[in-house]
């Protein structure tokens, strides 16, 4: 069975999520009519979904579908050519991933973007930057009142690390670390800007069965007591459709399904997408 079809017989059989599990707020997060073009190439054409509070709101599609070029304009990194974005009631459609930040939006890549010459403690330790009040010179002298500030953000990232149960690894250089655990810091530094809402594009990529579960967990339980909103790109259907609440499905840059797991999993446009055939 090819990957196409492997995804489709998920998408029909996965069990619903416990999405009673948790009080779903209302609309924190609004995407309206976004068109996003490099060229003469559409990657986004007129998409538009919600994001409730306390959510875990996927984003499927296949290779090329535009997923993470709909984090990229959530988060700044991108500028829409059309639409806009509406983040706790307030819209904007020029701002750069330091503004969107400070608003409570945090992100994670596909990619890891670690500092791997530099232990756990202080790759997480770097996600609480925006937090820090001290100048940059302060901070090196660690004089007086940065000291002190130091001293109360590195014992909110040393919640984090156990958090995550990596508390034998805190002083181990990130780039020594099994990838699985990589992926464990990155979601860390992420959460160290205490965001209301976490993108998380492909978390559990090139992960074993094993890693994949564990990562599950942890963002399930970020979701439940930290009340973070949570944004999701990921490939994997088995786990798609066990931890999401709701689901939005891109198919080359368009939007062909929204809805909750069972709704999705019965829509003809989407199981089309992942087989690749009207059959």
């Amino acid at each position: 069975m090819n990957a196409r079809a492997e995804d489709s017989a998920l998408l029909a059989t996965a069990e619903p999520p416990a999405a009673a599990r948790r009080r779903i707020g209302d609309v924190v997060l609004d995407v309206q009519n976004i068109s996003l073009s490099f060229g003469g190439v559409r990657a986004l054409t007129d998409i538009s979904f919600n994001v409730r509070e306390h959510e875990v709101r996927a984003i499927i599609g296949p290779n090329g579908a535009g997923k993470s070029s709909m984090l990229n304009c959530i988060n700044g990194v991108y500028t829409p050519q059309q639409g806009s974005i509406t983040f706790r009631g307030k819209t904007f459609k020029h701002m750069n991933s330091r503004q969107v930040a400070e608003m409570g939006v945090a992100r994670t890549f596909q990619n890891l973007a670690l500092f791997k010459g530099m232990s756990v403690l202080d790759n997480i330790m770097s996600g609480r930057n925006l937090k820090m009040k001290s100048g940059l010179l302060a901070q090196a002298l660690r004089w007086g009142p940065a000291e002190r500030e130091e001293l109360r953000h590195r014992e909110f990232v040393e919640h984090i690390i156990d958090f995550l149960e990596i508390q034998a690894h805190r002083k181990t250089p990130v780039g020594r670390l099994p990838y699985g655990l990589q992926k464990r810091v990155d979601l860390g530094r992420a959460l160290a800007m205490e965001p209301q809402v976490l993108l998380l594009d492909e978390p559990m990529a090139g992960m074993n069965v094993e890693e994949k579960q564990d990562m599950s967990r942890f963002i399930l339980d970020v979701n439940d007591e930290f009340g973070t909103t949570i944004v999701l790109i990921e490939h994997d259907m088995g786990v798609v459709m066990d931890i999401s609440d709701r689901v939005v499905v891109l198919d080359y840059g368009k939007k062909i399904g929204d809805g909750t797991p069972d709704e999705v999993r019965g829509n003809a446009d989407v199981i089309r997408a992942y087989l690749g055939t009207e059959h």
